[in-house]
């Protein structure tokens, strides 16, 4: 029986694994604050594993951690309806916290609530909404990430900043029964239980919830915020259309390459494609903040683990092995390279005159900190790149653009250590002061494939802006990063972003597996899948995405 016990017993098990908890000076605190707020309560928090500990040869300066609470029954909760949940508690430090369950393919019916309390002040905020269908960024249903056993449900990632305290409530839909009494917290009764039988409205829940807190590890002492400024863009006016490209030959399976391999198969040029409808406006740009001075890279110190070479050397075509930062490239060095690159899987014409944008400077992996040892040792690359799918991370908006490594490298552990998954999921992401960061291991300028908009992983790239665009416009910054970065990463693959191409589905809930489905060249992720990602506003900014795109390709 999958309930709170089970998982109650297997949280005390672990208990010869736990971390030390706050120090016992912040459970003292008297049990009603003045403002009549529950102080925090210790309670247990355990590693997830492979974290715990220092590991050999790994970089000191970004370890990281995380925490894992099983949710609990409460009592209930008259006034906001809340069932399952955890009380006010003292944990260690963390800066991103998610929800996980155990089966990815349940989906959570109900709305997960948290509120926490900053390390540096001691106030807790007001309650905040976390995002609850986060599922449909993973894995393709038959591919061999989504069938590895490791994979879990959860919730998106929300950051919180640097909080030593925490609480959460779980609201089911209302519609899902109004059962006379919820077994409270400390009875030991199995039957009010996520998942449990004869728990009303905590039987609609998922299996196995838990809540957890990540610690996304300290970057290293001088380093700079995410690299050097974005350079200025070319002018946005676009081209003439290209003529029609020859055809492609036809996509073969996925390629998996060990560390240190080229990717996959050589691309081939992208037939032409029916023009897409004219966009609609834009509205206005939302109003940016100051951006942060930034100053000279870097470098990292420390060996370079054999894990990590390998994800660097994935770029060794572009940078020295070890390089934080890919520089940016003009446009006739960005043609040269290309023709270095690919010059085998191009035409004469191609070659003479290739659509690419100019190569953004690009934050690679060791650059944000990326723990290599998190990942899955081999790539996994497709055989081309055909479209780009925007994402938004869903993680709020309250963070600074110097915090944008913290972030990723918060990410990539909820997603390896949390969800299971090989790697982190989006190949690229975008901050807000529109500087891009490498994503998922294997190359750059690779047909490497993520896992971001299930169904349509394959012949894919998934970029994620870092935000929450719902109800707020992304800035201008990030919008213009997304388009030259498509411009680019498109370009090396033959591909127009104001055009169409043709994806076949690999499963989700808008197209069965293998329909064949003619999707924009840049789409957003709800294009591909029934959700709201990469939120209203930001999808609103596709079309003078896919313009500045196209323009940077020289069409």
């Amino acid at each position: 029986m999958r309930g709170i016990l089970a998982s109650s017993i297997g949280v005390t098990c672990a208990a010869a694994l736990a971390l030390p908890l706050a120090p016992p000076a912040a459970a003292s605190v008297s049990s009603v604050s003045s403002a009549g707020t529950p102080a925090p309560v210790a309670d247990v928090a355990t590693r997830t594993v492979g974290t715990a500990g220092a590991r050999t040869g790994a970089r000191a300066d970004v370890p990281g951690s995380t925490q894992s609470l099983p949710l609990r029954p409460l009592t209930r909760d008259r006034a906001s309806g809340a069932v399952l949940g955890l009380t006010p508690r003292t944990v260690r430090t963390f800066s991103l916290l998610g929800v996980v369950w155990e089966d990815p393919s349940v989906d959570l019916h109900g709305r997960v609530q948290v509120r926490t309390r900053a390390a540096s002040t001691g106030d807790w905020t007001d309650w905040q909404d976390v995002e609850t269908h986060y599922t449909q960024h993973g894995a393709d249903p038959d591919s061999s990430e989504a069938a590895s056993g490791k994979a879990r449900g959860a919730t998106a990632p929300l950051w919180v900043g640097e909080s030593d305290g925490v609480e959460v409530r779980v609201l089911p839909e209302p519609d899902a029964g109004e059962p006379e009494d919820v077994d409270p917290v400390g009875t030991g009764s199995d039957e009010g239980a996520s998942g449990g039988e004869g728990a009303g409205e905590v039987s609609t829940l998922p299996a196995g919830m838990r809540l957890d807190l990540v610690d996304p590890g300290e970057a290293e002492p001088g380093e700079s915020a995410g690299g050097a400024e974005p350079q200025a863009e070319p002018g946005e006016s676009g081209g003439p259309e290209p003529q029609a490209e020859p055809g492609e030959s036809a996509g073969g399976a996925e390629t998996q390459a060990e560390p240190g391999e080229s990717g996959g198969p050589e691309p081939q040029a992208e037939p032409g494609e029916s023009a897409e409808g004219a966009e609609g406006a834009e509205g206005a740009e939302g109003a940016e903040g100051a951006e942060p001075t930034e100053g000279a890279e870097v470098p990292r110190t420390g060996v370079m683990t054999a894990a990590a070479k390998a994800a660097s050397a994935a770029n060794s075509a572009l940078v020295p092995l070890g390089a934080t930062q890919i520089p940016s490239l003009t446009a006739e060095e960005t043609r040269e390279e290309l023709v270095a690159l690919r010059g085998t899987g191009l035409t004469e014409q191609q070659q003479a005159k290739p659509y690419i944008g100019p190569r953004p400077s690009i934050v690679t992996r060791r650059g944000w900190g990326a723990d290599e040892s998190l990942r899955e040792k081999s790539f996994v690359y497709t055989s081309k790149v055909k479209a780009a799918f925007v994402h938004h991370t869903a993680s709020g908006n309250s963070y600074s653009c110097s915090q944008a490594p913290s972030l990723i490298r918060g990410f990539y552990r909820y997603h390896t250590k949390s969800l299971g998954w090989r790697d982190i999921g989006y190949n690229f992401l975008v901050d807000k002061c529109g500087r891009i960061y490498e994503g998922r291991a294997g190359g750059v300028a690779k047909p490497v494939k993520g896992a971001h908009t299930m169904g349509f992983n394959s012949k894919t790239t998934g970029i994620a802006v870092i935000g929450s665009y719902g109800s707020k416009k992304p800035s201008s910054k990030a919008v213009k990063a997304v388009a030259r970065l498509t411009a680019w990463k498109l370009g090396l693959h033959g591909m127009n972003p104001k055009k169409k191409t043709s994806l076949t589905s690999g499963g989700g809930n808008l197209y069965a597996k293998g329909k064949k489905v003619k999707m924009k060249v840049i789409s957003g992720h709800r294009d591909g899948f029934n959700t709201s990602c990469p939120g209203g506003k930001l999808h609103k900014k596709l079309g003078s995405v896919r313009s500045k795109a196209a323009g940077y390709q020289g069409r």
